[in-house]
């Protein structure tokens, strides 16, 4: 099998070996093997985060399949719901809306799995999947014995956690949720989805209305997937919005947009920097271009090849890197490339 059959992008060499683990026995006895024999193994769930060399990969591919959700629940504590890495992530904040779960709302229509969620510390329109985590079930490949974390010994930060940190070393095998339950979401941080809502900044609104909201705007700008759509054949938003010292962000022309963090730093747009050092929406070749409706998306329009998507990738970063003396990163995971 070649891995674009497998991965968002569309794009990716074949795998040496392919194995699908459907249940948490398969999953463990398959990666057990792998490493004590010194396989390379590359762990392969939604495929919404990877960039994969045309040349494939030599080693072990693991496709984790793995299902099941289990939830305790009672007005006081709200609702306890483990979750297997496998499942896909909206799924699972379709579920949580449906049930009045409350706080993963605004992370609607991303792709992807549960397992990887905590890895990227999954974010959108003002709300991070850290949030809602109670603790996350690992197997340790360096200790090889299952450990569980929790939130706070994760390491959460923006788009950041110990397992991004580690990336050979934890396997999630299941994420423990905690949501307060109720009709209205959490509130609305993000101006673009208060504006959408009609509310203001702080207010809250129905959980089913948030999660609409943002499904619109996530089509809106082609970070739904949709096979006919070539704006949705991509890795979701390729590089992190920057974080800035107070003497970066002075550098930057006053109308850049800024958020100010708790440890200090300012946080300023990828998008805006991208659009303003020249690269409009649709930029690119027939073959690779910057989605036509967002310019953090970079896309395969079909039949493209890696390389020459990271051809782009690198235009890119070193044209706002020319422009405004800030060097893009990456937010996709590269397999056998480099940027």
């Amino acid at each position: 099998m070649h891995l674009a059959e497998i991965t968002t992008l569309r794009l990716g060499g074949p795998a040496r070996s392919l194995i699908e683990a459907r249940d948490e026995a398969q999953l463990l006895d398959a990666l057990s093997v792998a490493d004590e024999a010194g396989d390379p193994v590359l762990l392969v769930a939604g495929g919404s985060n990877l960039v994969v060399a045309d040349e494939g990969f030599d080693g072990t591919v693991i496709r984790v399949l793995t299902r099941g959700m289990t939830v305790e629940s009672d007005a006081c504590s709200g609702a306890t719901v483990t979750v297997a890495a496998g499942e896909p992530w909206d799924d699972v904040v379709a579920r949580a809306v449906a049930e009045g779960w409350v706080g993963v709302e605004a992370l609607s229509g991303i792709p992807g799995s549960t397992g990887g969620t905590p890895i990227q510390n999954v974010g959108a329109y003002g709300q991070e999947v850290a949030g809602t985590i109670a603790s996350v079930r690992t197997y340790d490949r360096y200790e090889r014995r299952v450990r569980t974390m929790a939130a706070a010994d994760c390491g959460f930060s923006y788009r950041r956690s110990r397992f991004k940190a580690e990336p050979h070393r934890y396997l999630v095998l299941s994420v423990t949720f905690q949501f307060p339950l109720g009709d209205l979401g959490a509130p609305v941080t993000y101006t673009e989805l208060a504006r959408t809502l009609d509310v203001e900044i702080g207010q809250r609104a129905r959980v089913s209305d948030v999660r609409a909201a943002v499904l619109a705007l996530r089509r809106g700008k082609g970070m739904v997937l949709d096979d006919d759509d070539h704006d949705t054949w991509s890795a979701g938003s390729f590089f992190t919005n920057p974080l800035l010292t107070a003497a970066q962000m002075a550098s930057l022309p006053v109308e850049a947009p800024r958020f100010a963090q708790p440890d200090g730093r300012v946080k300023t747009s990828a998008a805006w920097l991208i659009e303003h050092a020249g690269f409009a929406k649709g930029h690119g070749t027939d073959r690779v271009s910057l989605s036509t409706k967002h310019t953090l998306a970079l896309t395969n329009r079909g039949g493209a090849t890696t390389a020459e998507l990271l051809t782009l990738a690198r235009e890119v970063r070193d044209g706002v890197r020319d422009t405004y003396g800030i060097t893009l990163v990456n937010e996709p995971v590269l397999v056998g490339v480099r940027l």
